[in-house]
């Protein structure tokens, strides 16, 4: 975006490209190393700008979502106050006196809840909250969500309309209007081949990480070597009270009070599958420690090796060691069978109370010498591919006025 009017230099920490959403393949099967992305985006202005990077037809295939989730040995439809009717006649009774509990209450908005727990149970009830959002949240999250506040989840939760479950559960109408109800998966690579296409071009710098930035004459100098007017720092906000060595003691106090954020990190395990029609399949129950499968190789036939077998990806909060996870992949459902393991210690952020704040005052202060944060870790905030797209254009937006 902004190789039209700069000469862009990109450091690359790693030595391939990609962060998150990079792909490697494990004898023939495409590996997610971190979970398995696709794409898709509300905003308009984000679908026109992709697409004029790619062949929409010859490069994607456009998949519609299938999720389930896994409780007490039956596979329940996602988003599961969509499909209470599957559930047992007990549950349903307790789910719909909470439900007509909430009804008779006055109404509250999102910002009336003081933090996510608080926002499932008064949206959904304790019988569901204690069957699934509990449960699930706090598995994949691996947190306390009575401390998350609300909008750190902003554009991320489906919203839901009580009256609008209920119908849903009557007349059976499928979810269609979350982000991800249909996507664009490419034919060939995963994500990988989005990120590699879209580098085409560029100065990319692989293995070559950002370790300090000073000032010099009023400009930028990176790694004592390399002079720039801007930089976008899309890296981990935490490394930054290291990382820039300006002498401006509120700036230094503003980087130390984000150092320390809290995040979590994904063990991922490529595997081989039974065939199924499931894109993604959520695990919620504590006799599960993984939190879900992603069906990458129901995405493409290209991601699947030629032995007849389809592949996933296995996704567990936190660290595990290969023999736990193996014992694991015993207990779900596919016959499953391991190909590959791959551990990323920082997968998701987690916000508490005065997160945004302290990061929206390091921006500030950082503006002035002309460094702008930019993506999930650098904003910390949980953005995925669209998110990040949309971000960078805004950013990009206002250094090329």
């Amino acid at each position: 975006m902004l190789a039209k009017a700069y000469d862009v230099t990109i450091l690359e920490r790693t030595p391939t490209i990609g962060g998150l959403i990079k792909c490697e393949r494990i004898d023939g099967n495409l590996f997610h190393r971190v979970g398995g992305h696709v794409f898709n985006s509300k905003n308009q202005i984000v679908l026109d700008w992709f697409w004029q990077h790619f062949d929409r037809d010859r490069d994607f295939i456009k998949a519609k979502r299938n999720a389930k989730i896994l409780l007490d040995g039956k596979f329940i439809g996602y988003p599961i106050e969509n499909f209470l009717y599957q559930l047992p006649a007990q549950e349903i009774k307790m789910i719909v006196l909470d439900l007509i509990n909430i009804l008779k209450q006055e109404e509250k908005q999102v910002g009336d809840y003081p933090n996510f727990e608080s926002f499932l149970k008064g949206n959904f009830g304790e019988t569901l909250y204690q069957l699934y959002f509990g449960p699930y949240n706090s598995k994949i999250w691996n947190t306390d969500i009575s401390q998350v506040p609300l909008e750190w989840l902003d554009g991320k939760l489906p919203m839901p309309n009580i009256t609008e479950t209920l119908l849903s559960n009557i007349i059976k109408q499928e979810e269609s209007t979350m982000v991800h109800a249909s996507f664009y998966y490419p034919k060939k690579n995963g994500s990988q081949f989005i990120v590699d296409t879209l580098s085409k071009g560029l100065n990319i710098a692989t293995s070559n990480p950002l370790v300090s930035v000073g000032l010099d004459n009023g400009k930028l100098l990176l790694n004592k070597t390399l002079a720039t007017d801007q930089l976008v720092y899309c890296g981990d906000v935490r490394k930054l009270c290291e990382i820039i060595q300006i002498a401006d003691e509120p700036l230094k106090e503003a980087l130390l009070q984000v150092a320390n954020l809290p995040s979590n990190g994904t063990s991922n395990v490529l595997c081989e599958t039974d065939g199924t029609d499931l894109s993604w399949l959520y695990l919620p129950e504590k006799r599960f420690k993984a939190h879900r499968i992603i069906y990458t190789g129901n995405f493409s036939d290209t991601n699947n090796a030629a032995t007849g077998r389809k592949t996933c990806v296995v996704e567990f909060s936190g660290k595990h060691d290969q023999a736990t996870m193996k014992e694991e992949l015993k207990q779900l459902p596919g016959n499953l069978s391991p190909l590959a393991f791959n551990y990323e210690p920082n997968s998701y952020i987690i916000q508490h109370k005065d997160t945004r704040a302290n990061i929206a005052l390091a921006k500030q202060l950082l503006g002035n010498y002309n460094i702008h944060l930019l993506g999930r870790f650098a904003e910390w905030e949980y953005h995925n591919m669209d998110k990040c797209i949309e971000g960078a254009m805004e950013l990009s937006s206002r250094m090329l006025q």
